[in-house]
């Protein structure tokens, strides 16, 4: 790298579907050798990939862009938030740029014309499957683009567009491409994981001489023979769901399910126009855990939204009660500008959305905690994500990078970041679990697949 070499700084925030954007900008950067820096100062232009989904997720992005603008003066706006690109040239008319999400080439166009690049792009000095923001032993990888729904609380939507399925051969490639890199876990995201491929009609590819179709349940069998761990976020709960079940239980995909319910009460999903508000979703619930014993879900969940009464809320703690769910994060409302449910009669005052929040979140830490304890004493096989002061963070099949808890193996600093070791979970707090480890593999785990047998 010479020191003409141009500097870039990158703010990436958001969800994982943003994290992914991001990483293929930063990708392309480093391909056509522009330099990545951590600073403000240093930077010859910043770039800041905004999230729009929440008021508090505007709010961030906002001040983030306010003050790259205060430190640096040239930046660049991408992301959901850069879909308002009217309102915030109007806000921050000193913007040399913005663009919306998932838009690359519009980046680079816009890096190349107020930084021209150096020299042409060498593909080969990237590492394999890319630059990423996360540790080498796990990454995103996201199947699809948009969403089909019309959610009334989300802008998502109108900021990403309509569903747009990547070719399974091209995920796959990806996959592969991460494997060979040493990535141990692939966590799948998307804004709608179970509705891959509707766009283009589950159209059948073939690869490697053999037939596969662009659907999930396709796609998850292919990536559960890669020999890492697959985790699945965002499956709405369509039927098909139970397909991807039958693969936790044949060891191929990890049992652990980010289901994003939103609410129970019938009355409430039909204003929030959710998809499969009819279904019985406590059923269906129950039924998955008949057929995996083992699994995990994850769930979010929206209070005070305009027109949920108190017995709406009181039907929705009892649905949490009943349902038993592992991890669950929580929002109160958020009217965000363009959202249709801003619109809806009966808003929730803010103070009583406030107080169903705290008293939802409550009821739910009791239930996450009976769900731990009753971990206590299992054997499994756990990820190591890195050392902390008397032991290591690891995960299991049940926790999410980011989102979930953690497992903390005390008294054995060794292990190394990336490692699959078989442990033996001895306690259980309010969202970890504690364990030590077991030199010697358990007969009773399947190797590498933190699914206790």
């Amino acid at each position: 790298m010479t020191g003409t070499t141009h500097r870039i700084g990158f703010v990436s925030l958001g969800c994982p579907k943003a994290l992914v954007d991001s990483e293929r900008i930063l990708s392309q950067l480093r391909a056509e050798d522009y330099a990545i820096c951590d600073s403000y100062q240093d930077a010859d232009l910043v770039v800041i990939n905004t999230c729009g989904f929440i008021q508090s997720a505007v709010d961030e992005s906002l001040e983030a862009i306010s003050e790259a603008l205060d430190e640096n003066g040239r930046v660049l706006v991408t992301g959901c938030l850069g879909s308002r690109a009217e309102e915030l040239h109007q806000r921050f008319p000193a913007l040399i740029a913005v663009t919306g999400p998932d838009s690359r080439e519009a980046v680079m166009e816009a890096i190349h014309e107020h930084l021209p690049p150096i020299r042409h792009p060498f593909y080969s000095v990237l590492p394999p499957g890319g630059i990423k923001l996360t540790p080498r032993h796990y990454a995103y990888l996201k199947i699809s683009e948009g969403c089909n729904h019309k959610c009334t609380f989300c802008v998502i939507p109108s900021m990403r567009g309509r569903l747009v399925s990547r070719p399974v051969s091209d995920v796959l490639d990806e996959a592969e491409a991460l494997a060979e890199a040493g990535v141990k876990e692939l966590l799948v995201v998307s804004q709608d994981t179970s509705a891959y491929g509707v766009d283009l009609r589950y159209q059948t590819d073939l690869r490697l001489g053999l037939p596969i179709r662009t659907h999930i349940t396709d796609l998850a069998r292919s990536l559960g023979d890669l020999g890492m761990w697959i985790r699945l976020h965002y499956v709405y709960p369509y039927p098909h769901v139970d397909d991807l079940v039958s693969l936790m239980v044949e060891g191929l995909v990890l049992p652990y399910l980010d289901v994003p319910f939103q609410h129970s009460s019938p009355r409430i999903l039909k204003l929030m126009k959710r998809p499969a508000s009819g279904e019985d979703n406590l059923a269906r619930i129950h039924h998955w855990r008949e057929e995996c014993p083992e699994l995990v879900i994850r769930s979010t969940f929206i209070v005070g939204f305009p027109g949920e009464t108190e017995q709406d809320f009181r039907e929705l703690l009892i649905f949490i009660r009943e349902a038993e769910l592992d991890r669950v994060g929580c929002f109160a409302y958020s009217p965000v500008d363009g959202a249709v449910a801003n619109k809806l009669p009966d808003p929730v005052p803010d103070e009583v959305r406030e107080e169903r929040l705290a008293e939802f979140m409550a009821v739910q830490q009791q239930v996450s905690m009976e769900r731990l304890q009753r971990r206590v004493g299992e054997h499994c096989t756990v990820l190591v994500d890195g050392p902390t002061d008397d032991g290591v963070v690891a995960r299991s099949a049940g926790e999410s990078p980011g989102v979930d808890g953690v497992v903390l193996i005390q008294g054995d600093r060794t292990l190394k970041p990336g490692e699959f070791v078989d442990v033996r979970i001895t306690g259980a707090g309010p969202h970890d679990l504690f364990a030590e480890h077991l030199h010697e593999p358990h007969r009773g785990v399947r190797e590498g697949s933190g699914i206790p047998e």
